[in-house]
């Protein structure tokens, strides 16, 4: 890709200035536009011409409303970001709906450094790759307006600029360390970012290669680019239309299969089996925090099944400082800005930390496909969307664990009504619980497609009978305490 671009051309003065006005104007008009509109715009910048990188950077400040962009600089990770999965940075980081989000080096940077630093082996960089694919992918199937800016500059154009400026103090600045290290190593490093390029270089997420050595040219070329791809944006999602997803071959009734009828005889053995496994449970943790090592609980099941007395079970055997409950509802108007993945990212654990989902990222192929919150097509991706993110969080190191608990009809209609004549219990039950319950069928049939299609070797699902409560939070123990064991 880098070796086919045209030498950029000289741009007259004048020329410049007359483009560059009519540019300013279309690129804050569609700025103003994008504020009232329901997706954002990621402009990632990146290059091996450092300088190049830096001026565009703060061109689009000039050009644009720099009280709407949020520009973030990915350098080397903080001891924060290292603790957790290498994406959750770039997460984080996302602009919402709305806003003009520029990256500057970010993951297409981060990927070409590690490798060329040996972090990574040739199999981890190809993993690495995907990764980012399907990163970008899913940014841009939610609508966002994803453009990849890499700006080139050749070995000679290079060396002159070393030359230019071999240490004077009032310039020494436009020459640094990193760029001498690119010149010793400027046929590797180009290979490795050719590698990356062809790799990441898709229909839905193009990079846009501009040859760098003419400044005016340079400028010109991004912002037309990004003037015309966001008007071409906002034209687009006017008139958009949801695909249909493909039909779905039939599941196992994996449901089926979970024997209701497990239970304990007698209270004392019960109590026997809870103190062993809370017991070991706590150990663990203290261990786990030692170690440092992390932990994903996910709990997720039938209204009434006993969620909350499982994860009080499990808190109880922990100090509190070593895990943190978040539950999960109807996301907030912040929440709804961003993918729907965002608000489980930000949430993720430090090194040795629990963390308890009360419900998860899996309501988006569960109550949000039953109850039409989410498109078809909608639903339909986020079972690799969800199996990317997991399988992020095992390579990571952390611990994840994924719980269903499951009841039958008959002892749901129980517990509710138990629960209506339970003073401090009155709160958990409403009439949309009972209504949930003529949907029964649709959420069988979800339950068992998101079990065959996001159950992995990597990240397998508990299914775990709890008609008898007792029964389902010693097996909760027991899986938590063999996940923390390995």
């Amino acid at each position: 890709m880098l070796d086919e671009l045209p030498r950029p051309h000289r741009v007259p003065k004048g020329e410049y200035e007359r483009a560059q006005g009519t540019l300013r104007v279309d690129l804050i008009n569609a700025q103003f536009e994008l504020r009232n509109r329901d997706f954002p715009v990621i402009v990632l910048v990146a290059g091996d011409d450092r300088v190049a990188v830096n001026e565009s950077v703060q061109l689009l400040h000039d050009w644009m409303d720099a009280r709407f962009l949020v520009t973030r600089v990915f350098t080397e990770p903080t001891e924060e970001e290292r603790q957790r999965p290498l994406f959750w940075r770039y997460w984080r980081a996302l602009p919402a709906r709305g806003k003009v989000g520029v990256h500057v080096g970010s993951w297409a940077a981060a990927v070409v450094r590690d490798r060329l630093e040996r972090h990574l082996d040739a199999g981890a960089f190809a993993g690495r790759l995907a990764h980012i694919r399907q990163f970008e992918a899913e940014l841009v199937a939610d609508g966002a307006l994803l453009l990849k800016f890499w700006l080139h500059l050749d070995r000679k154009a290079l060396e002159r600029r070393i030359r230019r400026f071999p240490g004077a103090d009032d310039e020494a600045w436009q020459v640094e360390k990193s760029d001498r290290q690119m010149l010793r190593r400027y046929g590797e490093t180009m290979a490795l970012v050719e590698d990356m390029l062809a790799a990441t270089h898709t229909a839905q997420a193009p990079w846009l290669a501009i040859p760098d050595g003419n400044k005016r040219h340079r400028n010109l070329a991004l912002a037309t680019a990004l003037r015309d791809a966001l008007a071409r944006h906002l034209r687009e999602r006017r008139r958009r239309r949801a695909a249909t997803p493909p039909t779905r071959p039939p599941v196992p009734d994996a449901l089926a299969r979970v024997d209701l009828s497990r239970r304990y005889a007698t209270a004392a053995g019960y109590d026997r089996m809870r103190k062993r496994w809370q017991a070991e449970l706590g150990r663990l943790t203290r261990q786990a925090r030692d170690s440092g090592i992390s932990s994903v609980l996910v709990f997720e099941g039938w209204d009434a099944a006993g969620k909350g007395g499982a994860i009080r079970r499990l808190t109880r055997a922990m100090s509190v400082r070593d895990y943190r409950v978040v539950p999960v509802g109807v996301p907030t108007d912040e929440e709804n800005r961003y993918h729907y993945l965002w608000r489980f990212w930000r949430h993720l654990p430090g090194a040795g930390q629990m963390l308890i989902f009360d419900r998860s990222w899996y309501g988006r192929v569960l109550v949000e496909r039953v109850e039409g919150f989410a498109r078809p097509d909608e639903w339909e991706r986020a079972y690799q969307e969800i199996a990317d993110f997991e399988s992020q969080l095992v390579e990571h190191g952390i611990r994840l664990c994924k719980f269903w608990l499951h009841i039958d009809e008959e002892e749901q209609l129980r517990r509710f009504e138990a629960r209506q004549q339970t003073e401090y219990k009155k709160y958990k039950i409403t009439a949309e619980d009972f209504r949930n319950r003529e949907q029964w069928q649709p959420y069988v049939e979800a339950v068992n497609e998101m079990v065959a299609r996001t159950s992995t070797r990597q990240a397998p699902w508990t299914l775990v009978p709890a008609n008898d409560k007792r029964w389902a939070r010693v097996q909760v123990l027991k899986t938590v305490c063999t996940a923390l064991a390995q």
